[in-house]
């Protein structure tokens, strides 16, 4: 397929989803737009979709493209015709949670766990994130680089074209500038967007743990230098905190957050993911996009992501199940609930070295169907115009809808409820950014 084309015209489609009219919640997480031959018979061409420069034009029958084509002055002939095979198109995957730079492996923790040693255990013993930050910090930009590139090309086999990428294992500030910058640089390289977060709260910096107080000092670090150096900087969009029990209570996250909010980033959180620590309820107080992992979410918490869901300051509950699936909790994050009260949910892979070494989106929508709960068409809202939400930018992604970013998937299935159903597989036909072809399966 040539690149030179001013756009594309993907037509001969099963069915597209296409998420279109905003936001899903409650009974509307359902509701994926969902346009089949019965919408654009196959009389009128059936399904289909056109971009140009970079943006969707039209969807509809292929008749009907085509006359949107003929009423915006574009010559439906000029744009580059494929051939969806009967496959199922939808937008582009938004993984809106991960933290994809980092060195080394903790797959040692695999063992210990299954000994009986907890999360935070293995972090108070120097292990954990701690381990990762050692890796990091030693590793040169050139080895940062290649290992973020390496796992972006899976993400992207995977139908992911969008994603949250949070630095965290620095732990100062010459460090955590420095992943930022990875992460920058990344997303100018593309072809998969990066939408960079500041996570210098990920866990008490080795040099703070013989502190007193030695959160609450690390918090104060990290808001008098950190934050600082990172707003000038200009990469990060928002600011994350490890909000947990053991790590960063509610009280000194609060802190960070609203400096934060003060400074002009947008918050979100790992929220109540091992106790619940107040951590939903801090999101919905500040405002955050989202609130992260919720396994252990209280009643309280639910109460006000519900709360926060009818108001003009909605909290999207971000589920990462592979994590759950990883760790052998005995529960996952109350997606039905959630769902039932009126949240909106979206999902992420949550890709990193310790608790989720998984960077395949498809797996994690697998997941929330067959762990969470979730029907196959909430997944793909979660993992679409939702995830896009958390991300601050459902007003230009997560949907194909006309002035939207042209950004797409062509599996190869000819239905929606097929992605979650074949479990792992690699139903990716072909990967769309910005109107350009950027993966192609080799079958």
């Amino acid at each position: 397929m040539t690149a030179e084309l001013p756009g594309l015209l993907i037509h001969n489609a099963s069915e597209i989803a296409t998420l279109a009219t905003g936001v899903r919640r409650g009974t509307a997480q359902a509701d994926i737009g969902l346009l089949t031959t019965d919408e654009a018979p196959e009389a009128e061409g059936g399904p289909a979709v056109a971009a140009f420069e970079g943006r969707v034009v039209a969807v509809g029958s292929l008749a009907h493209v085509e006359r949107q084509l003929a009423e915006i002055g574009v010559a439906a002939g000029a744009l580059e015709r494929i051939d969806a095979r009967r496959g199922t198109v939808t937008p582009g995957l938004i993984d809106p949670h991960t933290h994809l730079l980092f060195a080394g492996t903790r797959h040692a923790e695999v063992e210990l766990r299954q000994r009986g040693h907890t999360y935070l255990e293995i972090l108070a013993a120097g292990g954990g994130i701690l381990q990762t930050v050692r890796q990091t910090r030693a590793a040169s930009d050139g080895e940062l680089m290649a290992h973020g590139r390496r796992w972006l090309a899976e993400m992207l086999s995977h139908g992911v074209t969008t994603a949250e990428v949070k630095s965290g294992y620095g732990l100062d500030t010459g460090s955590e500038l420095r992943l930022l910058e990875v992460a920058g640089r990344l997303g100018r390289e593309g072809p998969v967007e990066i939408v960079p977060t500041f996570l210098g709260a990920h866990a008490v910096a080795p040099e703070f743990r013989d502190r007193p107080e030695a959160a609450a000092a690390y918090i104060q670090h990290v808001i008098d230098e950190q934050l600082p150096a990172v707003v000038e900087q200009g990469i990060a969009t928002s600011c994350d905190v490890f909000c947990e029990r053991g790590v960063f209570e509610a009280d000194v996250s609060r802190r960070l957050l609203r400096r934060a909010v003060e400074s002009g980033l947008a918050v979100r959180l790992h929220a109540d993911e091992i106790q619940a620590s107040g951590g939903a309820e801090l999101a919905a107080e500040v405002g955050a996009l989202s609130a992260d992992h919720l396994g252990a979410i209280s009643d309280d918490g639910v109460d006000a992501l519900a709360r926060a869901a009818e108001s003009d300051r909605q909290v999207v509950a971000t589920l990462l199940p592979l994590t759950s699936f990883y760790l052998n909790e005995p529960t996952y994050a109350p997606a039905r609930r959630l769902v039932e009260r009126g949240v909106p949910v979206a999902v992420g892979t949550d890709f990193n070295p310790g608790t989720s070494p998984a960077p395949n989106a498809q797996l994690a929508l697998s997941f929330a169907v067959h762990r969470l709960g979730l029907s196959a068409a909430e997944a793909l809202s979660a993992m679409t115009i939702n995830a896009a939400a958390a991300l601050g930018m459902a007003q230009s992604h997560g949907s194909l809808e006309v002035g939207k970013h042209a950004d797409l998937v062509i599996w190869q299935a000819d239905s929606h409820t097929l992605l979650p159903y074949w479990l792992g597989a690699d139903l990716v036909g072909a990967v769309i950014k910005r109107g350009r072809v950027v993966y192609e399966s080799r079958d």
